[in-house]
């Protein structure tokens, strides 16, 4: 089975690549290099550079590498860089969609596309079944929600299948430290507090203190990189069985709050971690968890990773290797 992996250079489309060789399929990269790495790519996979938007290359690459499935990565991602630049983040993530999806349509191709917790905006504090009501706080959040619309809209006019795979926060690396996140200027909470704990960063920022949670700060539900490829790998598997098109989470279920998430790194990395107090960022809510009842009942999905000290302790030994690399070249 060719399997077309958009943003496969970059941090969560390599853990696909890497999983889909793992199960003895073969994927294709198509990757702009804007954020991805073209040495994460295995040299065995074949490396397409260029944009998602560009509909008569990606139909190009259907047909000539004889695509049976697209796995979606290739998105703009952090939320108040999506505030400033709404645009942006509309062309990347919602028009380049489109440009991806009509290529499948002319191609024949069913896909899957990877959405984002942040279609539901401020959450209460009980977890979120997919059913709940769609209201972004962000341009981000707003660009995978239209996509969600056009897929939809799209897979009822053409006969196409899809799975929605709508991501919490996504964090760790391979266990066998084979990828992880190695973008410098990430965003993601976990990494950043690794990195300061390390003194790759001389502090790191928490933003607002304020909210309604157990201690001000805001509360996230932390997904294993390696168990989010693993709900990825069942949803491909659940496609070609001849499945309905669906939406599930990708979370755990549970939360930390960020401060929880410090004290964490603090703990494992056995380091202190200074960390600064500045104001609420736009577009973040107070609280998301999610619901994972559909997930595991519909694929049998049972996370592996489901322990933040590991998470936390995967992300360390990446960035340490990753150092450790970088001082060499």
């Amino acid at each position: 089975m060719n399997v077309l992996v958009t943003g496969g250079a970059g941090y969560i489309g390599g853990h696909m690549v890497l999983a889909l060789l793992d199960a003895g399929l073969k994927p294709i990269v198509l990757d702009n290099l804007s954020t991805g790495f073209r040495w994460s790519v295995p040299d065995s996979v074949p490396l397409i550079v260029g944009d998602v938007g560009d509909h008569e290359l990606v139909l190009q690459t259907l047909k000539s590498h004889k695509i049976d499935a697209i796995v979606h990565f290739a998105a703009k991602l952090v939320v108040p860089e999506s505030v400033i630049d709404p645009l942006g983040y509309y062309q990347n993530n919602t028009v380049k969609n489109r440009a991806l999806m009509a290529a499948a349509v002319a191609a024949g191709i069913e896909t899957f596309f990877s959405s984002t917790a942040a279609v539901y905006g401020n959450a209460s504090d009980k977890p979120l079944t997919e059913d709940a009501p769609l209201s972004p706080l962000s341009p981000y959040g707003n660009s995978k929600l239209l996509s969600e619309v056009m897929l939809r809209d799209i897979a009822a006019a053409y006969g196409m299948r899809y799975a929605v795979l709508r991501y919490f926060n996504v964090a760790g690396s391979d266990p066998a430290m084979r990828h992880g996140q190695s973008t410098a200027n990430a965003t993601h909470l976990i990494k950043v507090a690794v990195q300061t704990a390390l003194g790759m960063r001389p502090y790191m920022e928490v933003y607002g203190t304020d909210y309604t949670t157990r201690d001000g700060t805001c509360i996230r539900d932390y997904i294993h990189v390696s168990d989010l490829i693993a709900a990825h790998m069942q949803a491909l598997t659940y496609l070609r069985g001849g499945g309905e098109s669906l939406v599930v989470n990708c979370g755990y279920g549970h939360g930390y709050s960020v401060a929880e998430v410090i004290e964490t790194v603090r703990q494992v990395s056995g380091r202190p971690l200074e960390a600064h107090i500045g104001p609420r960022r736009a577009g973040d809510p107070s609280i998301i968890v999610a619901d994972t009842t559909r997930i595991r009942s519909t694929f049998g999905w049972q996370p592996q990773y489901d322990d933040l000290s590991k998470i936390v302790d995967h992300t360390l030994c990446w960035e340490r290797m990753l150092r450790e690399q970088n001082a060499r070249f």
